[in-house]
């Protein structure tokens, strides 16, 4: 039987009502009644985890063991080659206002176009004292690379996120400042002391840029800030799987999906062409579930396991927008799980994080769990994160997902 491994990001919400427990699904709530059920604690307890490492323990590799850094798993999966000595971080198009971050996301109405300008002008107009390139993905994310020897030893500038070893962990209450970059052991204060150089000259140009002239006149915030986070300097060695294919857009997704061994199939997402941030957001959902039907049926019998990875369910609890949540769990539900559940295949869902639309940011939370193979179940009357704690599978590590069930 083939496997299905479905990871809704940041679906997962706390306290009463949430959005699993509102959204009509019958579809998923018909996998969790005729199926196994249970929680996930998708790292451990106390550490409210980026989807980075979070990804990399539920597909079943121990993040203590095999992590090396956010940027690293961006910049390959964004293309970029990293066969010589480097430093990558993951970074933020943000908006800053009397030296006070207002917007971390630039509103998320930064345009593609947009994104590519401010690239350039990046690239062009910054002087390090080595070679760099700055390189924006998707949306308001980007990466950025130091070439030669430099310490990973650094701390995050973008405040929203903590520097703990190699992991970046979101703070429940973090300053609205861009944090200097600190040399956290010794001998890495000359890597600080770049990316502070780099912050500060990124800020200048961005200031003086016509594409954000241009925004202002439109009356929408500019993109006046980077905010670089999760240095790394070496990519991790991950087992291979064998016979997976992996169906993701994002460069993070994308970078951990072959570092494992799985054949990308990559989702065609649509150019951000609006200043109106949803109405993109809601164009990446639709182009996600087209696209996973489509691998589906074309590359069926050429692969024993297909993860499935849906971004934009993380987007409405960082907003705090629990209605949005709801409404995407609904056309997941309606458009993909309807026909997912036609399948003969062991069907797995669940989050690598929860994203509580109270809290607007990552935490700690249990996040459900569901496996549907057609022969065993619990008795729960659906799913939602309740429900599944009365499960038969009860509180899984993320990293026993795939080994114990």
């Amino acid at each position: 039987m083939k496997t299905l491994f479905i990871v809704l990001d940041g679906a997962a919400d706390a306290g009463n009502n949430t959005p699993y427990e509102r959204a009509y699904k019958p579809n998923l709530d018909f996998l969790a009644k005729n199926g196994r059920c249970g929680l996930v604690q998708t790292v451990g307890k106390g550490i409210a985890p980026e989807s980075d490492f979070a990804v990399m323990a539920i597909l079943g590799y121990d993040p203590y063991k095999y992590f090396t850094g956010r940027g690293p798993l961006e910049a390959f999966g964004a293309g970029i080659k990293l066969n010589k000595p480097f430093l990558a971080l993951r970074t933020n198009f943000a908006t800053v206002k009397n030296n006070k971050i207002t917007d971390r996301r630039v509103g998320r109405s930064l345009t593609t176009i947009e994104a590519k300008e401010l690239e350039k002008e990046i690239n062009k107009k910054v002087k390090l004292k080595c070679k760099f390139l700055f390189k924006s993905t998707t949306e308001h994310r980007g990466v950025l690379i130091l070439y030669g020897k430099f310490s990973d030893e650094i701390s995050n500038v973008d405040p929203a996120y903590k520097k703990e070893g190699a992991f970046g962990v979101a703070k429940a209450v973090s300053s609205n400042k861009i944090e200097e970059c600190i040399a956290l052991k010794k001998g890495a204060e000359n890597t600080a002391g770049i990316i502070n150089d780099f912050v500060r000259q990124s800020i200048k140009v961005l200031d003086e840029s016509k594409t954000n002239e241009r925004r202002i006149k439109s009356s929408l915030i500019p993109a006046n800030a980077i905010l670089p986070r999760d240095a790394g300097n070496k990519l991790p060695k991950l087992p291979k799987k064998k016979k997976w294919a992996a169906v993701v857009g994002m460069p993070l997704e994308i970078g951990i999906a072959e570092l494992a061994g799985m054949k990308i199939l990559k989702v065609k997402y649509p150019p951000i062409t609006s200043s109106k941030a949803y109405e993109h957001i809601y164009n990446c959902l639709n182009a996600e579930i087209r696209d996973s039907l489509k691998y589906l049926k074309s590359q069926w019998n050429r692969f024993d396991a297909f993860y499935i990875h849906i971004k934009e369910t993380d987007i409405p609890g960082h907003d705090g927008l629990p209605d949005e949540k709801k409404k995407m769990l609904e056309i997941i539900d309606k458009k993909l799980f309807s026909e997912i559940r036609k399948l003969n295949a062991r069907i797995i869902v669940t989050s690598d994080h929860a994203t509580p639309c109270e809290l607007k940011s990552h935490s700690d939370g249990l996040v459900p769990l569901l496996v549907y193979d057609g022969k065993r179940k619990d008795k729960i009357s659906g799913f939602s994160e309740k429900e599944c704690a009365k499960g038969s599978l009860g509180i899984l590590l993320g990293k026993d997902i795939l080994k114990k069930v």
